[in-house]
């Protein structure tokens, strides 16, 4: 550009003709003259060079790119170059494999679908799930990540679970609710089964249960995406892969679901304080326009679990997602309802709870609750060393040494005696029991009852007293003191 410049002002200002340029700078007149007429050098535009051995076969290329879109084959299951190469080679190409190569990129590249930029009102949302690796005490596991997006103020929720299902997914959108202050008034979704039992039309959907009884709650309106367009969507497609990057590289080391989640909602609020590219203040000043178009929250919250009716079984045991659970023997072979948490399970009888365990998420799995078969082990006191449910449970060294102490001058009595030792632990937490052992073997002999007597604790009654302030309106009342005559005379004494 400089030298164009200097040609130009020479020539044109100061009057120096073309021949002499030519000898100074050995361009050919033509070339001068086409800087003469062009105030700034022209944009140089490649032209695309001929294939006469490709030309016929470009169509051909993207008819079959072309056929795959349309009928929504796999990405991994669609042609490659190389088997695009081979094809024409059988039908008559004579040419190499680049230029195919480079057709095919070149197609792919111009071929892409064009979006139509979405306005977003406030009061909106979108949900997905995504998948990210976590490390649990050094062992890695695959969580399932529910994300909500408020597209109008970028503000984001992010909660891990173990699996995606139906009390997960409930769960989500209760905590997210939560956590944003109110709840969205449309919110978009793709085609899950977790929300989707049936797809019937374009936008009909027949939806599941659970789906259901969360929208009957909260009481917002859904949308479904389009099969294959989860463009959509596209904000919370987007912050899914930003959570991904963002909240988990490198790879989080906790202890606990629970621990994770706090670490997420953490990282969320401080989302919040970054500024909205393309407008003005931060996500959180944009998030009071989102909370002014919420639907409030419901006054009762939403109970977030899958329910199911069945039968506890012979082995006072309740199946529930493929997984055993044990309730107390006197339940056995009754019917149950079982409650499952994103985080817990409760069995209920008559509205009442029977029995609670952490959930399960494995497979064919088994949670004993050792005190559920207590009741059974004083009538089978045999099985106390072979009983399954008590072969993990891990009692304080008092407990063994009251045992051998109780085993002493008969086992078989000792045995029994120990097991209603045991059987205080069905109304007593571990610890208080714990104490009132080690109490009762201070002791020269001991016993079940000498262990519950020290359960009672040792601190005296505190006599509740009568206090005056704030009843100003009592002060002036006078009670008379009591006529002890008249009781001795009930006696048959004198005062």
């Amino acid at each position: 550009m400089e030298q164009w410049n200097r040609i130009r002002q020479r020539v044109l200002r100061d009057g120096v003709s073309i021949r002499q340029i030519q000898r100074e700078t050995g361009f050919h007149h033509t070339t001068i003259r086409k800087v003469l007429a062009c105030s700034s050098p022209p944009p140089f535009v490649c032209g695309a060079r001929e294939k006469p051995k490709l030309g016929a076969y470009v169509d051909r290329i993207a008819a079959i790119l072309q056929a795959e879109k349309d009928e929504h084959i796999p990405q991994k299951q669609r042609h490659t170059a190389k088997r695009i190469f081979e094809r024409l080679l059988e039908e008559g190409y004579t040419g190499g494999y680049t230029q195919v190569k480079e057709a095919v990129r070149e197609l792919q590249r111009t071929s892409q679908e064009v979006f139509m930029p979405l306005r977003h009102d406030p009061g909106e949302a979108q949900v997905d799930y995504g998948h990210a690796l976590v490390k649990f005490q050094g062992k890695l596991t695959k969580a399932a990540l529910f994300v909500m997006a408020l597209p109008y103020s970028d503000a984001l929720f992010v909660r891990a679970y173990p699996r995606e299902c139906t009390e997960t997914f409930q769960d989500g959108h209760a905590q997210a609710f939560a956590f944003f202050g109110g709840v969205a008034r449309r919110i978009s979704y793709d085609n899950a089964k977790t929300s989707v039992s049936q797809i019937l039309g374009p936008h009909a959907r027949k939806l599941t249960d659970g789906f259901l009884q969360l929208q009957s709650h909260y009481l917002f309106a859904e949308h479904f995406c389009r099969i294959y367009r989860p463009n959509e969507k596209g904000v919370v497609e987007s912050m899914v892969k930003f959570a991904r990057l963002n909240f988990f590289v490198p790879v989080p080391q906790v202890d606990s679901w629970q621990e994770l989640n706090r670490v997420l909602e953490r990282q969320c609020l401080e989302g919040l304080e970054r500024r909205v590219r393309g407008k003005s203040g931060t996500k959180k000043e944009m998030l009071r326009e989102d909370q002014a178009a919420f639907l409030p929250l419901p006054a009762v919250p939403f109970d977030a679990c899958r329910k199911a009716a069945t039968r506890a079984d012979r082995l006072s045991l309740v199946r529930f997602d493929t997984n055993d659970y044990s309730v107390p023997v006197r339940f056995a072979h009754h019917a149950v309802l079982v409650k499952g948490y994103s985080d817990r399970v409760l069995i209920c009888r008559n509205d009442a709870v029977i029995a609670e365990h952490a959930r399960l998420w494995g497979k064919e799995e088994v949670a004993y609750d050792p005190s559920h078969y207590l009741e059974l082990l004083e009538r089978k006191p045999g099985a106390l060393d072979y009983a399954e449910p008590l072969a993990q449970w891990k009692l304080p060294a008092c407990f063994h040494l009251l045992r051998g102490r109780l085993e002493e001058p008969d086992r078989v009595q000792g045995v029994k005696e120990y097991i209603r030792v045991l059987r205080l632990l069905e109304k007593h937490p571990l610890q208080r029991v714990t104490r009132a052992i080690e109490k009762a073997l201070k002791l020269r002999h001991c016993s079940r009852d000498i262990v519950a007597q020290y359960l009672y604790p040792d601190e005296l009654p505190v006599v509740p007293t009568f206090i005056l302030d704030g009843r100003e309106h009592l002060q002036g009342i006078r009670v008379d003191g009591p006529d002890l005559c008249a009781y001795a005379a009930l006696l048959g004494g004198s005062n």
